[in-house]
């Protein structure tokens, strides 16, 4: 069972997060409720999350500061911030919410179709990544047992093996299908570059499984670093 992306959802009026969950639940992940800057962060201590919708006019904590902690945090630093906000002050303001490190910044109403899509594309892109450590994972599995058993092993190396790369080769066919539909629809550019991030991180797999391969004398090759 593939196991379902959390997205945070993080605003102090339950209104706003019963429509959030209502233009989400489409897509059949896990949402998260955050009702202000300081729960947000709590709740990032603990769970791994896909993408953040994050209100930017909050009491207490808004969401510019509460972004500005998400990155300076090295386990949080990379999820991406969509900053909702029911003003638009202007070319600078947007400019402030981007300066924290949102991905996006969208101004209320919005289309709910348009935040959909854009949420889901940012699940998509964690789901794969998450492939992505789970074929590393293996992969460190078949390097520590090599060498261990004889034949034995040797064959269940070579059996496992194919089976690394035989899932490995679907993952990337997704991402592939991914970044082509990311260029037709010309997406945010933190969505295409967060895809072609993930493609050199598979790109660096493959070759790593490749010279695992009997015949090429890289039993010993390195693994792509996971960052």
């Amino acid at each position: 069972m593939v196991q379902k992306a959390k997205i945070l959802l993080v605003d102090d009026r339950p209104e706003n997060l019963l429509a959030l969950e209502a233009i989400l639940s489409a897509l059949d992940q896990t949402l998260v409720r955050a009702s202000s800057g300081e729960e947000a962060l709590k709740a990032l201590l603990t769970d791994d999350f896909a993408v953040i919708l994050l209100d930017v006019q909050m009491p207490g904590m808004d969401g510019f500061e509460t972004a500005a902690h998400i990155k300076r945090r090295e386990r949080t630093r990379d999820i991406p911030i969509i900053f909702l906000t029911a003003i638009n002050h202007g070319p600078h303001h947007t400019f402030r919410g981007y300066a924290a490190g949102a991905v996006d910044y969208i101004s209320k109403p919005f289309d709910p179709w348009v935040l959909r899509a854009k949420v889901s594309v940012f699940v998509e892109l964690y789901m794969k990544n998450c492939q992505l450590r789970e074929q590393a994972a293996l992969l460190r599995l078949q390097l520590e047992g090599g060498g261990k058993g004889g034949a034995v092993a040797g064959k269940e190396s070579a059996g496992l093996l194919a089976e690394l790369s035989a899932r490995l080769a679907a993952v990337e066919e997704q991402a592939e299908a991914l970044s082509k539909q990311l260029d037709d629809e010309s997406a945010d550019a933190a969505a295409v570059a967060t895809a072609a991030h993930l493609e050199r991180k598979l790109t660096g797999l493959r070759r790593a499984l490749d010279a695992l391969e009997p015949g090429t004398g890289g039993g010993s090759a390195p693994l792509p670093s996971q960052n």
